[in-house]
Order: structure tokens, then C-alpha cells, then sequence
């Protein structure tokens, strides 16, 4: 069978794009490999500055307009008369987005494990009814987040790579709260990312200044001394690709996580994802586009890579680097959003 695009994946960046392409008349089959669209490992968190033209109201579960930032000698909050940051369930933000795009006339296929792939064809199994089937396409969309296959078809090393653990448990919070302290998450930061019935506990870090395993060990450690029992509960952890290398490829294209679009310094995926999603989309259907805003997006990711280097390389300029920012936070010097994606 043939499409005239195929898109592995079916996160926020390969939904955002298959509903742009549907929508303009090109047949788009999507695949992801999971048997249900949304789940993610993911704090759920988004900036209103990203959010607030992306994401429809209903989907949010709680806005914070507060936001307190701890550093191991400072408290700063934050206060704006919108919302700093929103949470989202994932469940719903795909399930949603997968509707819209399915509306709009996109072929969604779960359960489908991608074998291999190549300039113009790939082979797929689809492990419902275990059958073996080869598609092909005139574009190929990689969506297909930090360990994208796309990519390593593409030949493109990713070097640069965030780690992501979290712990979803039952309890009501009602602060949003970042943690910098690098004993604890090196040049990284844990957080408390209130949900509607639940609490997202988790830390982030660069691979390249923390292991996988001496940051889960941070953040028990941590989250114990702030009433956080995490040992009953199971952690979740993923990759965070922040190595960007470009998004075109010929007839192949990269979006979201797979393109390495995330934010190196907070990892933050979810708005890059969408608006990537949407401009490969773009470009595929040849819409006339103003390109500012993906510029923008481009250069604040190229910066944010460039300092979560910077830090990694001691912790004294991990530790230098937190108590600037906080100090400029919390005097008014800086404002929150210029470290935002979206900004």
C-alpha cells in the first residue's frame, strides 16, 4: 500500500503534523508503537506562553500562576497575574489530539513495531494480529521521540541526551515547586508538578554530569527529606533527546523529541513537539509559512543546549549558574519567561 507520508510515532509532534497534512488533503497514515495514544513519561508540565494557543482549556488539570524555585541557599517565588505553567494529563492531551486528527481524515494504526526502513518504503509488523506488512510513501515523517529509529536510519549520532524520572503518586499539592541543588540532580533540578488527584515527583538531569542510576539515589534521597516516601512506588524514566541536527532530509523529515528539539536545560518537549509537528507538516504541503516562530524555537534551543554544557562541566558552575538565575528571579532581574521555549 501506498501514502503520500507516513508517520512513525503518535506523540504531540507526529499527531500535531498528521492533522496539518489531513487537513490540507494528503493522505497521512500514522503508526505508533504503543497499543494506546498518550502515554508518556512526562511531569506534564507547559508554559502558558506555549500552552495557551496549543491546548484547549478542558485538557489542563491544574494552573499555576506561583511558582517557588529552590536553590541551598535561596527561596524565590514567582508571581504573574496569568499562569506560569499548566499541567496536562498525557492520556488525554493524545487522545485528543488523535480525534482532531483523525477528524481531519489521518489514518491512526497503534501497535505497530516499525522493522525497517528506507529511502521510500518501510516494513512494519503489526503485533495485534502478528502480521508482517511493507508501505510505501512519498514523505516519512520521524516522530518517534529521543530513540527515534528515523534518526539512526538517517545515520544521525545523538550525543546530547537528558534523563527523565518521575513518580506519579496519589496526593493532593497545591504548590508547583523546581529544586535546584546539585548534590542532589547535578546540573539538573527535581520537581513537584501538582496533577488533579496526583503529584508528579521527579528529577531531571544531563547524562553527561549524572547517571541514571546516582540521580534516581538523588532524588529518593531528596524527596525523603521533603516527606516524600517514593519506595513504595514504581519510577518511570525516559530519554530526553536535546541533540538538534536539523529536521529535513530530502523526503524524510524529523519532529519533536527524534529531531532533538526538547530543552537540554529543563526538558521541556511538549510545545516544540507540537509546533515541529506542525511546521514538517507545513513544508510537506507546501503552505506558505512565516518561519519566525520556528526560528525563535531554534535559537532558544541551541542556547539552552549550550548552557546545560556550560553547567555540567563542575558542579561550582552548576551551583554559580542556580543562585544567579534564582537571585535574578527573585529581585526581578530576570523574568521567568525568557527561559521558556516559547519565549
Amino acid at each position: 500500500m501506498h501514502y503520500s507520508v507516513v508517520i512513525a510515532g503518535g506523540g504531540p509532534a507526529g499527531l500535531s503534523c498528521a492533522k496539518v497534512l489531513a487537513e490540507n488533503g494528503i493522505d497521512v497514515l500514522l503508526l505508533e508503537r504503543k497499543p494506546q495514544i498518550g502515554p508518556k513519561v512526562c511531569a506534564g508540565g507547559i508554559t502558558w506562553s506555549g500552552l495557551i494557543n496549543k491546548i484547549p482549556g478542558h485538557l489542563e488539570e491544574k494552573r499555576f500562576p506561583v511558582q517557588h524555585i529552590y536553590t541551598r541557599r535561596q527561596h524565590a517565588t514567582i508571581t504573574e497575574q496569568e499562569p506560569i505553567i499548566a499541567t496536562v494529563n498525557r492520556v488525554k492531551l493524545g487522545q485528543h489530539m488523535a480525534a482532531i486528527a483523525i477528524e481531519a481524515g489521518a489514518e491512526i494504526q497503534t501497535s505497530c513495531q516499525i522493522r525497517k526502513i528506507s529511502k521510500n518504503s518501510l516494513e512494519y509488523t503489526d503485533k495485534k494480529s502478528g502480521e508482517e506488512r511493507t508501505i510505501t510513501f512519498d514523505y516519512l515523517v520521524g516522530a518517534d521521540g529521543s530513540t527515534s529509529l528515523v534518526r539512526r536510519f538517517l545515520g544521525l549520532p545523538t550525543e546530547h541526551i537528558g534523563i527523565g524520572i518521575n513518580y506519579q503518586i496519589p496526593r493532593y499539592v497545591n504548590t508547583m515547586e523546581w529544586h535546584l541543588q546539585s548534590k542532589h540532580f547535578a546540573n539538573g533540578y527535581g520537581w513537584v508538578f501538582p496533577h488533579a488527584t496526583t503529584v508528579s515527583i521527579g528529577a531531571y538531569a544531563d547524562q553527561r554530569a549524572i547517571s541514571a542510576k546516582q540521580l534516581k539515589k538523588g532524588l529518593l534521597r531528596w524527596a525523603a527529606g521533603h516527606d516524600y516516601d517514593l519506595r513504595r512506588h514504581k519510577p518511570r524514566a525516559e530519554f530526553i533527546n536535546f541533540d538538534y541536527r536539523g529536521y529535513e532530509f530530502d523526503n524524510i523529515f524529523l519532529a519533536g523529541d527524534a529531531a532533538g528539539f526538547a530543552s537540554g536545560l529543563t526538558g521541556e518537549g511538549i510545545y516544540p513537539a507540537i509546533i515541529t509537528g506542525e511546521h514538517v507538516g507545513k513544508c510537506i504541503a507546501k503552505i506558505n509559512m512565516d518561519m519566525q516562530q520556528m526560528r525563535r524555537l531554534i535559537r532558544m534551543q541551541k542556547l539552552h543546549a549550550r548552557l546545560v554544557t556550560l553547567t555540567g562541566k563542575s558542579k561550582f558552575l552548576s551551583e554559580v549558574m542556580a543562585e544567579s538565575v534564582t537571585f535574578g528571579l527573585r529581585y526581578k532581574l530576570l523574568n521567568f519567561r525568557k527561559l521558556e521555549m516559547a519565549h
